[in-house]
């Protein structure tokens, strides 16, 4: 996302936190230190940047330390799938799907087409059971591929279960990052309720 940093002497309380976190089965990254900002000037916005090997993540004073910490994986997500973008053709996204499918679905689910769409900006996925057929919203694109592997899976269970029943959830139970790719897809669009107030002057 776009960097915001304000000019130091703001009325921000830098805090530092441990470095950012490897995730599993990538190769450990470059250490970086992740420092929290709390500005008085800030009333809901958050957004963090980089500074070297630091993360700099920029909050409301008032924030508590559950909102802190949510927001700060959050934006660490976000960071991360900018400096890893990469657009993934239909192609791409049907064999993603089929390797989901053998790997959590036992194989079971097969989709006829996996496609991206740009009319869906209410809802992640969509699918059609009666066709086979799969569609990601455009909004997903560079988003961690964690992010974008839980909602293929979730579409992949819909033609195995239609509903959201127990039994559609315990189809998603084997996937490890179920939760955190739910998190992070909250937090966009609770990012994207807030208000846009004007940025600060980058320095």
């Amino acid at each position: 996302m776009p960097a915001d940093p304000s000019p130091r002497g703001s009325g921000e309380t830098p805090l530092r936190r441990a470095a950012d976190p490897p995730r599993r089965g990538e190769p450990s990254p470059p250490a970086r230190t992740v420092e929290v900002r709390r500005s008085t000037r800030r009333r809901r916005t958050v957004s963090a940047y980089r500074e070297g090997d630091r993360t700099i993540v920029l909050i409301p004073a008032r924030m508590s330390q559950a909102e802190e910490q949510r927001w700060v994986a959050v934006m660490l997500d976000k960071l991360a799938a900018q400096e890893s973008k990469r657009m993934l053709g239909d192609d791409e996204l049907t064999e993603r799907a089929e390797r989901l499918s053998g790997q959590y679905l036992d194989g079971r689910a097969r989709p006829v087409t996996v496609r991206w769409v740009t009319n869906q900006n209410t809802r992640w996925g969509s699918c059609t059971p009666a066709e086979g057929s799969i569609r990601l919203s455009h909004r997903l694109q560079g988003m961690p591929e964690y992010v974008i592997d839980y909602v293929l899976l979730h579409e992949l269970a819909h033609l195995l279960v239609p509903g959201h029943g127990p039994e559609f959830w315990r189809l998603l139970e084997p996937y490890p990052r179920t939760e955190r790719a739910r998190g992070y897809l909250e937090g966009v669009v609770a990012a994207d309720r807030l208000p846009h107030l004007p940025a600060a002057r980058r320095r």
